[in-house]
């Protein structure tokens, strides 16, 4: 049988810096977790932003935690064309002339010149998961995920090696759909 890994639904988020969680929310605010994730120490937090392009708004986007040295919005393809931002396909952190928005929370905006990616789907393994199936950090691999109704078989995914991750394959909503993604979804990776 093939080595598989859980494959799971990043839906759209956001991750700021502390500044800019201040101007959203007030001096010294700090995230409250509401539910922890699959990544050893990543939440899903209790507050909200609104995300503004220039076409229209994703009201009440979530914010993950812990903040981060760069704010970064990652949205679907389809979020980012609905709102009319340019979002190209990075892996996280990589926000370097990427698309803008402006972010808008109970306390203040913060307009974010750089930031919106659609996230590129990845999988996240430890050291040790790596060895076993056989991958080296930033290798591109193909992954099947064996669904009901619309199997398939997802290029370009990028191996993210760290021992600070926990195995397991992220994609976004647009991609989820489209294999009908649902529950407790499992992948190989594939010649």
């Amino acid at each position: 049988m093939a080595k598989q890994f859980i494959v799971e639904t990043s839906a759209r988020h956001v991750h700021v810096t502390q500044q800019d969680l201040e101007t959203l929310f007030g001096k010294g605010y700090q995230l409250t977790p509401k539910k922890y994730l699959s990544q050893p120490g990543q939440f899903a937090s209790e507050e909200r932003v609104d995300v503004v392009g220039p076409k229209k708004t994703l009201a009440r986007v979530s914010i993950l935690g812990p903040v981060r040295p760069e704010t970064q919005i990652e949205l679907s393809l389809t979020d980012a064309r609905s709102i009319g931002v340019d979002a190209p396909i990075r892996e996280s952190g990589d926000v370097a002339g990427s698309g803008a928005c402006k972010l808008v929370g109970p306390c203040g905006e913060v307009e974010v010149s750089q930031g919106v990616i659609a996230a590129k789907r990845h999988i996240h393994m430890t050291p040790e998961d790596a060895a076993e199936f056989g991958t080296t950090d930033k290798q591109i691999v193909s992954v099947k995920i064996n669904t009901e109704s619309r199997s398939l078989i997802f290029g370009d995914v990028v191996v993210r090696v760290s021992p600070k991750y926990a195995l397991a394959m992220h994609i976004d909503t647009d991609e989820s759909n489209a294999a009908c993604a649902s529950g407790n979804v499992m992948g190989e990776i594939v010649e």
